[in-house]
């Protein structure tokens, strides 16, 4: 067994043992169905953090035979002290009797030195057969905690308290499949209250999951401001011939520009999803419309972009910056007209749709020649198009459990209205430099390390 806390997954078939283990071992790999008797053998799931093991969950078979178990175990006639002693005689002796293979296997672990996890379904019924079950864990002397798992339903919870707080010493209630991340902490730390050797290591496994948890999200921002730095310098060109009528490329050239921008943003998709240890992830287009469903949509804009009143604002702030570089140049002696100016130019020019995201120009080549160049964009509302696909993706993965196995489905979403005027403003500043930094440099890193820390305060808000 590993050094780290061990833990064995047990109860009756079909209660959402699997689920619960591929939930808090984040686990893909984890067999999951909904037919009863997926899991036939115990298998060990560590929880993993770049080379060290925090601790390991055991999957086991559902009982199958408890009551007999638990009567060859009394026909023993131990005493207390010798009962775990009696239930390890009894995984010894029966070892290879198929009757009992799945009570072999699921207490192996146990007798083995795990402490034990027992899991309930609060949807259905107490009902006296598990007593048998909740007996034999109590006979094999290990440390133990009661899950409840409501599948679909609390109906029952209350009664499966009383009950089981008659057998464990710690009852909890836990959605093995949406439970929210700081719900799933709670129940590691009552591992760690088990036992006084694994009080240390489950506090420290706690931590180092909230940590990475937290540099999930600022990696996730760092991504996405990537994605908008990247989109909004984009642009796409091709030589031209000395007779060639640059309109005649232009369609061409436009759908290059907007393939371009897609892969960008599918590129920044798988980045979040590996972030949160979700490389991959089922998709279908007509569950995911609202995200999938092609970026140069009118009703993507319409669902993603801001309100004209906010783009207003966000192209004055922008456009001040632009016109404060006139003012900069003329020492101040314009009295910050340019600021004036390119405020109004900015709130003027801000459009909600998609039309005239980006534009055909044609340049003259410095030894001759010319190019026709489709982008980069000016449309102020691409950034925030874009932040509010990739906040939407980012949500829907950071709050998904690994024992998730259905294609992502959208939540409702509508325009950027968690923004404050001031992250409102910081986008717009951010991506007016970016702009005029095409090419890279100090400025333009500056601008998107800006525009990470507000796109991480922006997730944040939708983390807590």
């Amino acid at each position: 067994m590993s050094a780290a806390p061990v833990f064995a997954v047990v109860g009756h078939p079909n209660k959402g043992k699997s689920t619960l283990v591929a939930t808090l071992a984040q686990d893909t790999s984890v067999r999951i169905g909904r037919e009863p008797g997926i899991t036939t053998i115990a298998r060990e799931f560590p929880m993993r953090i770049d080379s060290g093991v925090l601790y390991v969950l055991v999957d086991t078979p559902g009982f199958q035979r408890p009551r007999a178990v638990l009567e060859w175990l009394q026909a023993q006639n131990p005493n207390a002290a010798d009962r775990p002693q009696a239930v390890t005689d009894f995984v010894e002796q029966h070892g290879d009797d198929p009757r009992f293979a799945a009570e072999c296997e699921l207490l192996l672990p146990i007798i083995n030195g795990a402490g034990i996890l027992y899991v309930v379904d609060g949807a259905v019924p107490y009902a006296p057969e598990y007593d048998a079950e909740m007996e034999i864990l109590r006979w094999s002397g290990q440390p133990s905690i009661a899950l409840i798992n409501p599948i679909g339903s609390r109906a029952h919870v209350d009664d499966w308290s009383r009950a089981l707080g008659q057998y464990f010493r710690v009852v909890r209630m836990l959605d093995a499949l949406d439970a929210p991340f700081e719900q799933r902490l709670q129940v590691l730390s009552a591992f760690g209250e088990l036992s006084q050797h694994w009080r240390e290591p489950m506090s420290r496994a706690v931590n180092v999951l909230r940590r990475t948890r937290e540099q999930a999200l600022h990696d996730s921002a760092n991504a996405i401001a990537e994605l908008i730095a990247e989109a909004i310098t984009w642009q796409v060109e091709r030589q031209l011939g000395a007779d060639d009528d640059a309109q005649a490329h232009q369609t061409q050239l436009e759908q290059r520009y907007q393939q371009g921008l897609r892969e960008l943003e599918g590129r920044c998709r798988q980045r979040v999803e590996a972030c949160y240890q979700h490389e991959h992830i089922e998709r279908k287009e007509a569950t995911l419309e609202a995200i999938d469903e092609d970026l140069f949509s009118q009703d993507t804009w319409l669902l993603f972009g801001l309100q004209r009143k906010d783009l207003a604002r966000a192209g004055i702030a922008g456009g001040a910056l632009t016109g404060l570089g006139v003012d900069v140049l003329s020492g101040g002696g314009s009295m910050f007209l340019g600021a004036a100016l390119g405020a109004a130019i900015g709130g003027v020019s801000s459009w909600f749709s998609v039309d005239a995201l980006a534009e055909l120009k044609v340049k003259r080549l410095p030894m001759g020649g010319r190019i026709a160049r489709f982008g980069p964009s000016r449309n102020d509302n691409l950034p925030y198009v874009l932040l509010g696909r990739a906040r939407a993706h980012q949500q829907l993965v950071s709050g998904r459990s690994h024992a998730q196995r259905e294609p992502l489905e959208l939540r409702t979403q509508g325009a950027l209205n968690v923004l404050t005027n001031e992250q409102r403003d910081g986008l717009a500043r951010a991506c007016a430099t970016l702009r005029k930094q095409v090419t890279g440099g100090t400025r333009a890193r500056s601008a998107t390390i800006a525009l990470s820390d507000t796109v991480a305060a922006i997730l944040q808000h939708e983390d807590c």
